[in-house]
């Protein structure tokens, strides 16, 4: 399994909001950009929970 990156994560995030917002891009595109948002969100909430979680865990 490859590591999350959450710099390259949040970079697609910008890219997809980028294409998003583009008026020449189709709805098929926007359902498509906003799932795989989606699971970039995901991913990014769960490294930034266990971020905390070791950090909290440190301080113990």
């Amino acid at each position: 399994m490859e590591k999350f990156d959450y710099s390259k994560a949040m970079a697609e995030l910008e890219q997809i909001a980028a294409r998003v917002e583009d008026p020449s891009t189709g709805l098929d595109d926007i359902d498509k950009y906003i799932k795989r948002s989606e699971e970039l969100i995901a991913a990014c909430r769960s490294y930034l929970r266990s971020a905390r979680e070791r950090i909290e865990n440190l301080n113990k």
